[in-house]
């Protein structure tokens, strides 16, 4: 089946090595960098007997040594996975539209690819969750200023402002990435940098931390889009929606995990531990490289036919050809940026889902951030605080299921309207009650279920959202946005408590969560597209500019 020409290079066989352009280049890259990480072990194992405090410490030899060669091993890392004819395949790619076929049934490599994106996106966000447990310890270490040291005067904000920050910037950038060397080559390489960023654990200095901390973001912003755009493309669709918000949904299992880890190995390895476990956690990432195919629009634009048939006919899926009156908005886009998502008649679903995620950005990053910190004000110990909001973490896992099954019964936008009503008003519940809470650990777990893994759930259904109601010529740059504006409100409050040098309470950043969430939950009750059992193609014809 021929779709489109190929780039001129392509001779539509697999690459060998994995699917790499360089293989040699890209494992030898892999190699150096890790090499690179475990030459930062030595001085953190060496800081034991001071409770592995690091601050003040200067750099020893084998870490600057150890630094060189992350940096050697990136660049080698890169140049293995990048396509040639780079620009050429993207103009090819406006001119290819893939979708799984409806009536397909799921088979066992659906089953397998949605496996191995569940468990990289718990990977992913254990990454940026992370930073709610890590700030106390890192505060006391630094002797920043928190609700346990008032009189510090370095924010701990700062931390988590730049984490955020790089997460932002990472889903803009892999959303740009996932469309100039593939899917599959963005996520290996999201992966690369999970694994040298969890040097953040030894860094003696906390500019050092905020340095890492941003790029570490950059590396964990871009995986739900591409991830969710990759799968949109090969799941059929009446299993699409219900099975990306599942996917999407284990956020609450990340917390789930990164809380157990705060609470059981932060007593004895300090807070550093949480990041240094990116290194085992960011090589199964890379690992899961096996089971992750390439985007058969990818690789029809690339030349590779042969490899692109095969992908197709192991997800069910099926190649057009797109007419040429409807592959300007592709060079629209190119000319316009995002901006041209806030422009007729994209901006509708665009408010809807920038509303949204600056509620979602408030909750998780003013709220749920703050939670630990915010509860050892209240009284708690650092454990007892770690395990609580574990166990509602926990207890709201069902919750998830409950929205995947919704999703994909009830609708897509019924079920936005209905999250972020109800995340909205337990919120509300928390400005009510206050401080009072601490007084009632029951009350406060049953409370805390809701936005914990309430907000997983939202997270999940917006961006599994934003994969669908975009047309395929704007999908992959769409939905990373969507999860951009899903951190872009972290910013916005993490930026005001660094301005502020205060952490905020329980019961501010609640009303601050609550309010836009509502108003998104009016806002897609007004203008959201429904997206339930409907061919991609079918969400399109309402939505791209141009197409008649």
């Amino acid at each position: 089946m021929s779709v489109v020409g190929t780039t001129g290079g392509g001779t539509g066989r697999s690459p060998r090595g994995g699917g790499f352009t360089h293989p040699i280049a890209f494992w030898t890259g892999a190699l150096t960098s890790t090499a690179g990480v475990f030459l930062h072990l030595p001085m953190y194992f060496g800081s034991r007997d001071m409770g592995y405090h690091m601050a003040g410490m200067a750099p020893d030899a084998p870490m600057v040594i150890g630094m060189v060669m992350i940096v050697v091993g990136l660049g080698l890392s890169f140049y293995g996975v990048v396509p040639r004819a780079g620009r050429s395949i993207s103009r090819n790619a406006r001119r290819i539209s893939v979708r799984a076929l409806d009536d397909a049934p799921l088979r066992a490599p659906h089953v397998a690819l949605a496996l191995a994106m569940a468990l990289a996106v718990t990977i992913d966000v254990m990454k940026p969750t992370a930073l709610a447990f890590v700030a106390p310890g890192m505060a006391a270490e630094y002797g920043l200023r928190s609700p346990a040291n008032p009189h510090g005067d370095v924010p701990v904000s700062w931390l988590p402002l730049f984490g955020i920050t790089g997460t932002v910037l990472g889903s803009f950038l892999w959303g740009w990435l996932g469309d100039r060397i593939g899917r599959r080559a963005s996520i290996i390489m999201a992966g690369m940098l999970f694994v040298t960023t969890s040097i953040c654990g030894t860094m003696p200095g906390f500019g050092w931390n905020l340095v890492m901390c941003l790029v570490m973001g950059m590396s964990a912003g871009g995986m739900l889009p591409i991830a969710f755009t990759l799968l949109a493309e090969t799941i059929p669709s009446k299993h699409r929606g219900w099975l990306m918000v599942l996917i999407g949904g284990d956020i609450a299992g990340a917390y789930v995990i990164t809380s157990w880890l705060a609470g059981w190995l932060t007593p004895t390895y300090s807070w550093r531990v949480l990041w240094l476990v990116g290194l085992p956690s960011g090589l199964v990432f890379i690992a899961l490289n096996r089971w992750i195919p390439e985007s058969p629009r990818f690789l029809l634009a690339s030349g590779r036919q042969a490899e692109a048939e095969q992908v197709m006919a192991r997800y069910g899926a099926v190649a057009r050809e797109i007419p040429e009156q409807e592959v300007e908005p592709g060079r629209e886009v190119d000319r316009g940026g995002t901006f041209l998502l806030f422009r007729r008649p994209l901006v509708g679903p665009t408010t809807a889902i920038t509303v949204l995620g600056l509620g979602i950005g408030l909750m998780t990053y003013g709220f749920q951030l703050w939670v630990p910190t915010n509860l050892r004000q209240l009284g708690y110990s650092a454990i007892n605080s770690d395990y609580v909001v574990r166990n509602a973490a926990l207890i709201g896992l069902p919750l998830t299921v409950l929205t995947a099954w919704l999703y994909g019964v009830w609708g897509s936008r019924r079920t936005i309207v209905a999250t972020s009503a109800v995340t909205g008003l337990t919120l509300l519940g928390f400005v009510v009650a206050g401080d009072q809470l601490a007084h009632d650990r029951t009350l406060l777990s049953l409370l805390l279920v809701v936005p914990l893994s309430g907000v997983s759930s939202v997270v999940a259904v917006v961006i599994s959202y934003a994969a669908e109601v975009y047309p395929t010529l704007v999908r992959s740059r769409a939905t990373g946005f969507a999860a951009g504006m899903t951190k872009a409100g972290g910013v916005l409050i993490l930026a005001l408590t660094v301005a502020t040098a205060t952490v905020p309470s329980l019961a501010g950043t609640a009303l601050l969560g609550a309010v836009p969430l509502l108003a998104a939950a009016l806002a897609f009750l007004w203008i959201g597209p429904e997206t339930r059992s409907r061919r991609l193609e079918d969400i399109s014809d309402q939505l791209v500019p141009g197409r008649p």
